[in-house]
């Protein structure tokens, strides 16, 4: 057999070798999470999908192998962005799913922290917020503080989707 015959069978051993092998699951020996999250979103409609970002870690902890309290779970969430106006408490009928989501997570510990400046730039005071927000003095002096304590940054980015998941698999 030639030397290019015996790589010819080589390379197709390597594949045939290759297309039975899959993917594997991991459980990787996860800790406790300190995170904080930065919301800064352009319209407040994507207030929903960005709170998908902290399901997305809590569920998986919560669970097996893991089985967290999310109670110990250390989950902040800094807002600044037009999202602001579900955190109103007259916006109401417009955010009620998101609103009661937001309760929920309080709920299990997480800290819902809104920008003061952001806040006097639509108008708004400490009394037009739910009973579970916070208002810190600015965003960004607060995300330096959460990230110099060891707080791992998460920033949400939320598309649209323009195509269903049949269109793109």
């Amino acid at each position: 057999m030639s030397k290019f015959g015996a790589f010819c069978v080589l390379i197709s051993f390597t594949l045939a070798c290759w297309s039975e092998e899959k993917a594997r699951y991991v459980e990787p020996a996860y800790e406790l999470p300190k995170v904080v999250y930065e919301f800064y979103l352009d319209d407040p409609a994507k207030m929903s999908a960005a709170l998908y970002w902290v399901r997305a870690l809590i569920n998986p902890l919560t669970e097996s192998p893991y089985d967290m309290a999310p109670d110990f779970m250390d989950i902040k969430l800094v807002i600044h962005g037009s999202e602001i106006v579900t955190l109103v408490k007259k916006n109401y009928p417009l955010y009620r799913d998101v609103v009661e989501r937001m309760r929920y997570y309080a709920a299990l510990g997480v800290e819902f922290k809104v920008c003061k400046l952001a806040a006097e730039d639509y108008h708004y005071d400490l009394d037009d917020f739910y009973e579970f927000i916070e208002l810190v003095p600015s965003a960004f002096t607060e995300l330096v503080h959460w990230q110099q304590q060891g707080y791992a940054l998460i920033i949400p980015q939320v598309f649209l989707r323009t195509r269903s998941l049949e269109e793109i698999r």
